[in-house]
């Protein structure tokens, strides 16, 4: 039986590299060797390494002293390498158990084969594997092209195939080694076989900014090397195969990746003069065959003319953002933002609210809004909206994403809003961004969180690309403070006043204010109020933005024991697409998931059920009983999003899994707000510290003066 050896570089994988292992421990062919080599990795990767290492006698594990880059370190794996064949795997990838096994039963007299790459966020994939029913593709024409991503990944090799063509990987460039070992391999084979079934799963990190993967490192940096490797291989080989597939890569390089990194001209002059000497060497007749523009840019980088490149640069780039525009009316507006509407003059005057992704007149926007116009600080107001609302004032309403909503943005010179605002909207000098945020946090954010299973994941590089536009942010108390930090990554200016919202918890907790409410509302005045706010489910989507819920409270139950003397108001959160059908218990519950304010629900409830929503957070402020219907804790907590305090030991109110303990616990009520007084206490202590009924006005005057 032969043996495989298997290449693991490791440099700062400790969130991954379990996962890997344990998957090329588990290969139903076991005649394998793992060749772990520790890039000089920190300490706590380097221990795990230290410690998995010892699970399986298989497991060879190596250090560098100093680092050296995956190219050195495969290469150290090959001259150390005891097996008929060798297998490179990345320590953030990972293999269904049947993959080597197909491939070593497959190989045959070929000097490699390959097999199926899948992407995934995750550490965990579906491989369909049919038993008897392999399909083997042999290609053998235009060979340069059977790798789409020119990766080593998921090819077997022979070793003797390895050594007699003296195969290695450049040690002096850090992204696309793989180019420098694959080119001579295709030169120096015949054919090779390609089989669906035997897959590997590339996993691709959802965290780019503080543990990047090779491929999401600098893009000044990818540059560099790939213009670097291109000019070696030119000069190394003559293959005509190889030197035409070399230079169709450079210019899809040229055309995708230097095109979008010199949107900014300042990128030009550090990377023009290495630019020269590649471009000289691609053949003529190839470069002929490209686009007008591309051999526009191509003749004036040739000749070494930096100053009429960049002309030409800046021209083409207008071009292909005008044809990017006529492509849709949103596209067509965000060209015109960003070509002709922030060249306009900035109006400092001008105040531009979103609260909700324009959903609605809510939150801490509303708030610092309705503050400024009592009074009457002179400024002109705009609120985005998806739909006109009867707001006080005269503010102009644009709709979220129409003509009027980008133009008014671009020259607007203070944003408001309480969630991001789209990344791809440039943020002008002298523009002020308040970012309000909409919560304390129980579940982790951003950077806190280790797998994004949202309909977002490239979650984390947009929100830290948006985030780093805010030039204030609104804190409820100092625990979420020491949490923005962290999880966003912000070092801005911190408003720690507490929330605006919650102003109004303190202002106009009255009898009359609320039965005035309930009377605008029409709820009935004579019956106790339950408030149902639970949150939405990352897992739970129908597409990209699009959530969905399905309701786990028996309204049923509770309609049969309380409709006498209670009504429960549904409060969905605000990303949740569905809309559920509740006319059978008409008149004992109430949709308002679309209420604009959440605040003026909780002053009518006297009672609040949640579940991870961080409304109990704010509702606290009033005092009254909550309850925490928390049916699917474990899920939640330890697979979706993790949490920040701990629940079971710090909720002000009971932690319930199913209906007939929700019916029990508000059937008690007084005996529950006993048995968790206490824990309330100390829980307001903590989170209300800030909240006074001033946020608002210290908000502002902060931001926008004393006017």
């Amino acid at each position: 039986m032969e043996k495989v050896s298997v290449i693991i570089p490791v440099y700062n994988t400790e969130d991954y590299i379990k996962d890997c292992l344990n998957s090329v421990m588990e290969q139903t062919y076991t005649n394998i060797e793992i060749l772990l080599v520790n890039d000089n990795s920190n300490k706590e990767c380097t221990l795990l390494l230290e410690r998995i290492s010892k699970q399986d006698s298989r497991i060879q594990l190596f250090h560098f002293q100093k680092r050296g880059g995956v190219g050195a370190a495969r290469n150290f794996g090959i001259e150390k390498a005891n097996g008929d064949f060798i297998y490179f795997l990345d320590s953030d990838d990972y293999l269904p158990n049947k993959t080597l096994e197909i491939l070593v039963k497959n190989i045959k007299n070929n000097n490699m084969i390959h097999g199926k790459i899948k992407s995934t966020y995750f550490n965990s994939g579906m491989a369909i594997i049919l038993e008897g029913l392999y399909k083997i593709k042999t290609y053998s024409d235009e060979k340069y092209n059977l790798i789409k991503n020119n990766l080593v990944n998921n090819f077997l090799f022979k070793k003797e195939f390895i050594l007699d063509n003296k195969l290695f990987f450049f040690e002096d460039v850090e992204v696309y080694t793989d180019l420098t070992f694959m080119v001579p391999a295709l030169i120096n084979t015949e054919q090779v076989p390609h089989i669906k079934e035997a897959v590997y799963f590339k996993r691709k990190r959802n965290d780019p900014i503080t543990n990047p993967s090779l491929s999401q490192m600098d893009e000044y940096i990818k540059i560099k090397d790939f213009l670097y490797i291109y000019s070696t291989l030119k000069n190394i080989y003559n293959d005509e195969l190889a030197n035409n597939f070399l230079d169709e890569h450079l210019l899809n390089f040229y055309r995708k990746d230097i095109v979008t990194y010199f949107k900014q001209s300042e990128n030009i002059d550090p990377l023009f003069s290495q630019l020269v000497k590649t471009l000289k060497k691609v053949d003529t007749k190839i470069l002929g065959d490209q686009d007008f523009i591309l051999k526009r840019e191509a003749k004036k980088i040739i000749k070494g003319d930096i100053d009429k490149y960049k002309k030409i640069n800046s021209r083409h780039q207008w071009l292909r953002e005008l044809k990017g525009g006529l492509k849709g009316r949103r596209r067509f507006y965000r060209f015109l933002y960003n070509r002709l509407f922030i060249k306009l003059p900035i109006k400092q005057e001008w105040v531009f609210f979103e609260s909700f992704l324009g959903k609605s007149y809510s939150d801490n926007s509303k708030y610092i809004y309705e503050y400024m116009i009592n009074n009457n600080m002179k400024f002109k107001y705009i609120w985005s909206l998806n739909e006109k609302k009867d707001i006080p004032g005269t503010p102009i309403q644009v709709k979220r994403f129409s003509l009027r909503y980008f133009y008014y943005l671009a020259r607007s010179g203070y944003w408001v809003s309480n969630s991001r605002l789209p990344k791809y909207l440039t943020k002008r000098e002298g523009n002020i961004y308040l970012q309000t945020w909409h919560g304390t946090p129980l579940k982790t954010l951003v950077f806190d969180i280790k797998d994004i299973y949202s309909a977002d994941p490239n979650y984390k590089k947009n929100f830290f690309v948006q985030s780093r536009r805010w030039d204030y942010l609104n804190s409820p108390n100092l625990y979420s403070s020491e949490i923005f930090r962290r999880a966003f990554k912000y070092d801005g200016h911190m408003l720690e006043f507490g929330y605006p919202r919650n102003d109004i918890l303190y202002k106009k907790n009255t009898k009359e204010y609320i039965l005035g409410l309930k009377k605008q509302m029409n709820i009935p005045a004579n019956k106790k109020v339950i408030l149902y706010a639970p949150t939405w489910r990352d897992d739970e989507f129908y597409g990209r933005g699009k959530y969905k819920f399905n309701l786990q409270l028996d309204l049923e139950k509770l309609q049969n024991e309380f409709e006498d003397e209670y009504i429960i108001l549904l409060r969905m959160h605000y990303f949740i697409a569905s809309q559920m059908d509740i006319s059978e218990f008409e008149g004992f519950v109430y949709d308002f998931s679309d209420y604009d304010d959440i605040a003026e629900l909780y002053l009518v409830s006297d009672i609040l059920i949640t579940d991870y929503s961080s409304v109990f957070f704010d509702y606290a402020n009033l005092q009254r009983p909550i309850l925490f219907y928390t049916y699917d804790l474990k899920k939640y907590r330890d697979k979706l999003r993790g949490f920040y305090i701990d629940l079971e030991k710090e909720a002000p109110g009971p932690l319930l899994m199913n209906t007939d303990e929700v019916l029990d616990a508000v059937k008690h009520i007084e005996d529950t707000k006993k048995k968790y007084e206490y824990k309330y206490r100390a829980f307001y202590e903590r989170f209300c510290e800030w909240d006074d009924g001033n946020a608002t006005e210290n908000t502002v005057k902060s931001v926008f003066g004393k006017e």
